[in-house]
């Protein structure tokens, strides 16, 4: 039956529109001064230097750590001033990950701007469905969509936790989703090495060798955990990826006040601390492997202890790092549509578009968490996924700038309109028409009279009725069949060696 149906689907187009990344004509939004931003730096190289940062239950990265020249004393390395950022040299300012389909790759770092959704929440939510804890169903769903939306431009990885599936197991199945169901580029596993390894695995029969040890195909995602520990899944995740030539992504994760200093600019300074002696690790793996420097910062409530998302303090953490992370020459991950809202409401919209615009101003070459995020990151929405992909594809036309040339200043059209006359019906007018303006596939612009003959229906019911649509007419993008075939195999050969596991 598997066989028979990707011949069905390999005769058909995929349905799915191009997803080109985003490639930005504005200038960055600079805030801070050369002597603020040497101030932080200079923070940080004092953390680095003097406080140093714990790498704890992998002995390699010590090993590693005192052959650089760092000072190690028991799990606490310490490096010499300047020798974290001469060991950052060599990661690279761009890189691109090949996706299978080629016309979908992506180029990460520069002046390009790559959005990919919401990672990790273990719940769903949709305005019929309510909330519940997602399942594998549900991840396939979410899936498809971030195939179909063409401002997603990534899968990413967890876009919900499938926990119908075994803890030990799910990796496989969703790696094999993403494979499967789109052809654009996405994340691998880390939690646990093996499954790091599996990733890395998969991402070779999928590629072939020929392209795997050539290109980044795959890149993993891991957190610090603020403040200053580097945990093993941190240096077993970088010694996999980047060990195997791939990519990898380290995001200091910190609440001001919880997880860092409760300033602004002090926990800047320690994310930049982390985010770099990590950097730096990468490229004591493996010279020249692909890192992307993160940071997730937010605020919180010092009353309840609750994360807060889209305030002033987080966005313009935002700026400052994206300043940061070009004066170290390397690929940013920051922000996202960031709301603690439950639902797709009117907090949602405020909070993540604070962060979302925030997030691109500031040059974020790579944003997880790009659409779907509820809940401070605990549910995946369906309707704020399509949502939050619409206003995406705005700010891609935002960031493209204005064109200014003979055509666009409609030198043409004056010879046609006379004075106190229109526009309307001229030849550049009608040229332009369809193209002059970016359209909402959502946003209800009609008259009330109108509206209400079509139901009334408020923004979050027609999300739900656009990704319903959406899935109707997802076709699954063409696979080789022996690729496939190999990846099925891969699959039900790691199961069988692997004990089902809910923790």
């Amino acid at each position: 039956m598997a066989r028979a149906s990707r011949s069905r689907s390999q005769a058909q187009p995929t349905s799915a529109p191009a997803s080109p990344y985003l490639q930005r004509k504005l200038p960055f939004f600079d805030v801070l001064d050369e002597e603020s931003l040497v101030r932080i730096e200079e923070q940080a190289e004092t953390i680095m230097q003097e406080i140093g940062l714990e790498f704890r239950d992998d002995p390699c990265s010590l090993e590693r750590w005192r052959a650089a020249g760092a000072d190690v004393n028991q799990t606490r390395v310490r490096a010499p001033k300047g020798l974290v950022r001469h060991l950052c040299k060599t990661a690279p300012n761009s890189f691109t990950q090949v996706a299978r389909n080629p016309e979908r790759s992506v180029v990460i770092g520069g002046r390009n701007q790559v959005f990919a959704p919401v990672y990790g929440p273990p719940f769903v939510r949709d305005l019929e469905g309510g909330r519940r804890y997602g399942n594998m169903a549900d991840f396939e769903r979410l899936v498809k969509l971030c195939h179909m939306l063409s401002s997603i431009h990534h899968t990413g990885f967890v876009v919900t936790e499938p926990c119908d599936v075994p803890v030990s197991k799910r990796h496989l199945d969703m790696l094999l989703a993403h494979m499967r169901y789109t052809d654009k580029p996405h994340l691998g596993a880390i939690t646990e090495k093996s499954r790091a390894q599996d990733s890395i695995d998969m991402a070779r029969v999928l590629h072939g060798d020929a392209v795997f040890d050539s290109s980044c195909v795959i890149m993993g995602n891991v957190n610090t955990n603020s403040p200053l520990l580097v945990d093993r899944v941190v240096t077993e995740a970088m010694e996999v990826y980047c060990g195997s030539g791939q990519g990898i992504v380290v995001v200091p994760f910190i609440l001001s006040g919880a997880m860092g200093p409760v300033t602004t600019a002090g926990s800047i300074a320690q994310a930049l601390a982390e985010a770099l002696m990590c950097c730096a690790y990468s490229q004591l793996v493996r010279p020249g492997a692909p890192f992307v420097l993160g940071n997730f910062l937010s605020s919180m409530s010092l009353k309840s202890g609750a994360p807060t998302f889209g305030m002033p303090e987080p966005v313009l953490s935002n700026y400052v790092i994206g300043q940061l992370a070009r004066r170290a020459g390397l690929p940013l991950r920051c922000g996202g549509s960031l709301t603690a809202s439950k639902t797709a409401d009117a907090q949602a919209a405020y909070e993540s578009a604070d962060t979302a615009h925030s997030t691109i101003m500031a040059g974020a070459n790579f944003m997880l968490h790009a659409a779907g995020w509820l809940e401070g990151g605990l549910s995946a929405g369906f309707e704020k996924l399509v949502m939050d992909a619409d206003r995406l594809s705005a700010y891609q036309t935002l960031m493209k700038g204005l064109d200014v040339s003979d055509d666009a200043l409609a030198r043409s059209a004056y010879d046609e309109v006379e004075p106190a006359g229109h526009f309307l019906g001229c030849a550049h007018t009608m040229q332009h028409y369809k193209t002059a303006f970016w359209e909402s596939s959502l946003s209800d612009s009609e008259n009330v009279e109108s509206w209400e003959e079509r139901g009334a229906k408020d923004m979050e019911r027609r999300a739900f009725e656009r990704w319903q649509s959406l899935l109707e007419n997802y076709t699954e993008p063409p696979m080789p069949a022996e690729t496939f075939e190999a990846l099925i195999a891969f699959v039900a050969k790691r199961k069988e060696e692997l004990p089902d596991a809910w923790y």
